[in-house]
């Protein structure tokens, strides 16, 4: 596919490939946080980010004692990032890192060999790693560094590498071990995602693949009747396409020289296209920096092996003013990319940025914006994002608000630490105004950012009187092979929105804006009130009766529960399977007991079988009196196929208005106008802004905002 690109779009590759070159995977880009932590992050699990994080503002705070914690935010670029790197591991050693000991009796290689076939080349990460009080200089492949007392340097090697340290040289003999090849070709029948792996984990590819790792460490690719050159030893094969299908595993030892054919087929759990719904990624980036260039080919083998029905590839800046795919995005705005089909809708979108104010996603522009980023590389927080979300909708661009919250947040908790203490870390601050103004039509409550933090928040919003839709953007990046959750495939979490007629980003983007949507990371989740779905609204009298069902499907999932405005109304969770008896399940409001059930109005939450896959399912009245909404979710256990912290899935409402008058309940109202204020008082202190006028801008569209939740209170 890529001969066939564009002049414009291939030189674009072509000079993404030179950055690559030059500077790594930072591509050059001006080195604030989370641009430092590119490299690092390659190395860290996911589950040792908080301790990363936690480390860096403790030493912050002993070099700035007495600093207010806003303050030493802004100064995340201070620390040294590979001592951060080195002390978070504190002493473990992952599989895809070798360690070069400096101590006092002179410079030992500490590492797992990596196993190669056919002599090959293959680079690892270095982390220089000193322990004497003394500093030392260390030559890589003829780069110098003068490491620190106790100091640290990550660089990468490979077999061929020479490695001095003082002048004396290192043996680096035990890097790699060499074993015998073997073949295997992998069918399925249709692009799928495979991954396979040798008994220490170690991943193998086809040749010229991107070595791509997900949230979990498992190495994977996409398409079919794939080669590969394998080691002749233990070797565990897995094939899967995306969350409607299940895995199938196969595990063999090839023998020296063979070839050997295997063919698995992973099994599905669902099929959401035949019930007219369609699941998409509203935010995914080819390119954004990263370890690798990404071509439109990567894309649409991802899509195709996963089998995204709807994917947003987005164009954007990363730290500096550089907008990355920007050609692809001119060339293809407004048309379908070349690998859709009838049921696979690739579109180039747009990522509108500011690390104070939030980033919003852009689906189906007919356009390029004018502006896609503010507050970078010197430039100032300015115009609001307001304007921005203006401009996009002007486009024809269905557009939400992108990773928003990255805390946990509870029910009762105030929105004071989401507008503080880090001014610039990327959360959606100023959604609470730009929904009350009607500028935003969803909002990404499955992303990797905190998804219940996130579900917490929503719920407030449309308590509120907001009416946005439940959507899910992941922010996977294919130039990234191992970045945690971010190398993860695209669609490992997907907004489902249910499609009037064929499939196109016309329909679709439709049906996101009637917010006909639940989003998931891969439980099935259906709502019912009285046969009405999500985005719908009834009209109802007090002391109406609605009959609401709930239902989830899925191997994770651990209970399903319908909420409205008041909080849990019902659900019921599934019990561990050595407790279950006749399908009977344990509910969760508003009682346990067959009797309880019928007296509240319900039935018995039931888990029943709907194919090859458990059903869990809950049943409710609810008697009409105070406006409200009605939306389900299902809670999960930790699962492999869920490629995230948190498994989960949410509908969008279906709207409860009473007497004519809509949800606005008081008390998410005040929590928005508390949140107003906050934000007023972070523009104030840490907004960059050139003049009065500019703050102006801002604060009238705070003030806007507040009117209108004031009008929805009487």
């Amino acid at each position: 596919m890529e001969s066939e690109l564009p002049q414009a779009v291939t030189g674009a590759l072509e000079e993404y490939e030179r950055l690559l070159g030059e500077h790594g995977i930072t591509w050059g880009e001006p080195e604030i946080p989370y641009v430092k932590l590119f490299a690092r992050r390659r190395i860290l699990a996911p589950a040792q980010m908080d301790l990363f994080w936690r480390l860096a503002f403790r030493r912050l705070a002993e070099r700035h004692p007495g600093e207010a914690l806003d303050q030493l935010a802004t100064r995340l670029a201070e620390p040294d990032f590979d001592e951060l790197l080195r002390d978070t591991l504190d002493g473990e050693l992952p599989a895809h890192l070798a360690a070069l000991r400096l101590t006092a009796m002179g410079a030992v290689l500490d590492c797992e060999p990596m196993t190669v076939v056919d002599h090959a080349r293959t680079r690892i990460a270095l982390l220089v790693d000193s322990r004497r009080d003394a500093a030392g200089t260390v030559v890589v492949d003829g780069a110098e560094r003068v490491v620190a007392p106790r100091g640290a340097w990550l660089v990468e090697i490979d077999r061929d590498s020479t490695v001095t340290v003082d002048g004396a040289p290192v043996p680096i003999d035990g890097l790699v071990r060499t074993a015998p090849a073997a073949t295997v070709r992998l069918s399925a029948g249709f692009p799928c995602r495979w991954s396979v792996t040798g008994a220490d984990g170690q991943g193998w590819f086809p040749e010229a693949v991107p070595h791509r790792h997900d949230f979990h460490g498992r190495p994977y690719f996409h398409g079919d009747d794939l080669v590969l050159r394998v080691p002749a030893e233990p070797l565990t094969i897995t094939v899967t396409r995306g969350m409607e299908y299940g895995e199938a595993t196969t595990e063999l030892t090839p023998e020296p020289g063979e070839e050997r054919l295997v063919r698995l087929v992973p099994q599905r759990i669902y099929d959401a296209a035949a019930l007219g719904w369609y699941g998409g990624d509203l935010h995914v980036h080819l390119n954004w920096a990263g370890d690798v260039v990404g071509g439109p080919s990567d894309a649409a083998a991802a899509q195709h092996g996963e089998d995204l029905h709807v994917l947003n590839l987005l164009a954007g800046n990363v730290s500096g003013t550089r907008v990355y795919d920007r050609a692809a995005l001119d060339h293809w705005g407004g048309e379908d990319l070349p690998w859709s089909d009838a049921t696979h809708v690739a579109r180039m979108g747009a990522e509108y940025r500011n690390d104070l104010l939030g980033h919003v996603y852009a689906f189906a522009p007919r356009a390029a914006p004018e502006r896609f980023h503010t507050g970078f590389d010197g430039d100032a927080d300015w115009p609001p994002n307001a304007e921005g979300l203006r401009e996009l909708r002007g486009l024809g661009a269905l557009v939400g608000y992108s990773h928003p919250f990255h805390q946990p947040i509870g029910d009762g908790d105030s929105p004071k630490s989401i507008v503080w203490p880090a001014p610039r870390n990327c959360a959606a601050r100023e959604l609470v105004a730009d929904a009350a103004l009607g500028l935003v039509d969803s909002l990404d409550v499955l992303t990797h950012s905190s998804i219940t933090g996130t579900a917490a928040v929503y719920r407030r919003l449309i308590g509120a009187g907001n009416r946005l839709a439940v959507t899910a953007g992941t922010d996977s990046m294919i130039s990234f092979t191992r970045a945690g959750n971010q190398s993860n495939p695209p669609g490992w979490a997907r907004v489902y929105a249910q499609v009037e007629g064929t499939l196109t980003a016309a329909s679709f983007a439709g049906a996101v804006r009637a917010g006909r949507t639940f989003a998931t990371t891969g439980p099935w989740l259906e709502l019912s009130v009285d046969g009405y779905g999500p985005g719908d609204t009834i009209d109802a009298r007090p002391g109406d009766r609605l009959t609401v069902t709930a239902t989830a499907i899925g191997p994770e999932v651990t209970a399903v529960r319908v909420r409205t405005a008041e909080g849990v109304h019902a659900g019921a969770e599934r019990l561990p399977s050595g407790e279950r008896w006749g399908g009977e399940v344990r509910g969760l409001e508003p009682a346990t007991s067959p009797g309880d059930w019928a007296e509240a109005g319900g039935r018995p939450p039931t888990l029943h079988r709907r194919g090859e896959e458990e059903v869990l399912s809950v049943t409710v009245e609810l008697e009409a009196g105070d406006p409200t909404y009605v939306i389900a979710e299902a809670l999960c256990d930790p699962h492999p196929r869920t490629l995230n912290h948190t498994g989960y899935a949410l509908t969008s409402p279906v709207h409860v208005d009473v007497d004519g008058e809509r949800v606005a309940r008081p008390a998410d109202v005040r929590w928005c106008l508390d949140w107003l204020d906050l934000l007023e008082g972070l523009i104030r202190q840490h907004a960059r802004l050139t003049g009065r006028d500019q703050l102006a801008d801002h604060l009238a569209v705070l003030r806007q905002a507040r009117a209108v939740y004031r009008s929805r209170v009487r």
